[in-house]
């Protein structure tokens, strides 16, 4: 396929048609807060951090997200996704300066997934990291092949296949395009909601206190049914991308 990968600076996109390409992410992933913040300040703040691939009709079909932060003492932190795009909103706020970059997000519409074309936008997405001067893009990584949610992040990350990649499709991905796995942030993305919200987003009753199973999801939901609440505390893993920069 013929594609133009172009960031929103060089190419804007109506807004209209930028939100609504089609993805296959599950309801409840589009109820965090703090990404939703991020995503609210794209025009403003991150026109630069954001590319699109562009078909040879100029339909959008992949979009790569990122965006720059402060990252203290250049440890990693347990709150992955979610520390990032705080950071990435506040930093400007402050009048800070970023010193790191972080991916937040590659989506591919539903009918070209499995192509490669996530591999072609990571690319993309690093080397866009570079042109901005940093010589790292760092990449809360959600490994979606994991199915059980009750295996621990750390076990599930680190199982490898007999040519030693990892097992999981995502991690694959990232580790064979030169990234480097760091750790596992624990609490990567919360998404917190009353039950009858979780209950719109899934489907599911949410009546009992305990942890709910819920498909897309890496870990448990743990509902408190006698509070009308329930929280989702997604583990992701950090992997390092050199950019060369």
């Amino acid at each position: 396929m013929d594609l133009e990968i172009v960031t929103l600076a060089q190419r804007p996109q109506p807004w209209d048609v930028f939100w609504a390409m089609e993805t296959s992410w599950p309801e409840f992933m589009k109820h965090d807060p703090i990404g939703n913040s991020y995503y609210a300040c794209l025009e403003e703040l991150f026109l630069e951090c954001v590319l699109v691939a562009l078909d040879g009709d100029g339909r959008i079909v992949a979009k790569a997200h990122s965006a720059p932060f402060q990252l203290p003492d250049g440890e990693l932190p347990d709150a992955g996704w979610d520390f990032a795009l705080r950071s990435a909103v506040l930093t400007p706020v402050w009048g800070e300066t970023p010193n790191a970059i972080t991916a937040a997000e590659i989506a591919i519409v539903p009918e070209l997934q499995g192509t490669g074309l996530s591999s072609v936008m990571l690319a993309a997405l690093r080397d866009n990291a570079g042109r901005l001067g940093y010589s790292e893009l760092l990449a809360p990584v959600r490994p979606n092949g994991k199915t059980d949610v009750h295996e621990p992040m750390e076990t599930y990350a680190s199982r490898t296949r007999d040519d030693g990649l990892p097992v999981d499709p995502w991690l694959r991905v990232h580790v064979r395009a030169g990234g480097r796995i760091d750790r596992v942030a624990p609490r990567s993305m919360v998404i917190p909601g009353t039950v009858a919200e979780w209950r719109a987003w899934t489907g599911l009753p949410f009546d009992t206190t305990g942890p709910v199973v819920v498909p897309g999801a890496l870990a448990p939901v743990m509902c408190d049914a006698e509070h009308g609440t329930a929280v989702y505390v997604e583990p992701n893993v950090w992997v390092r991308h050199p950019t060369g920069a």
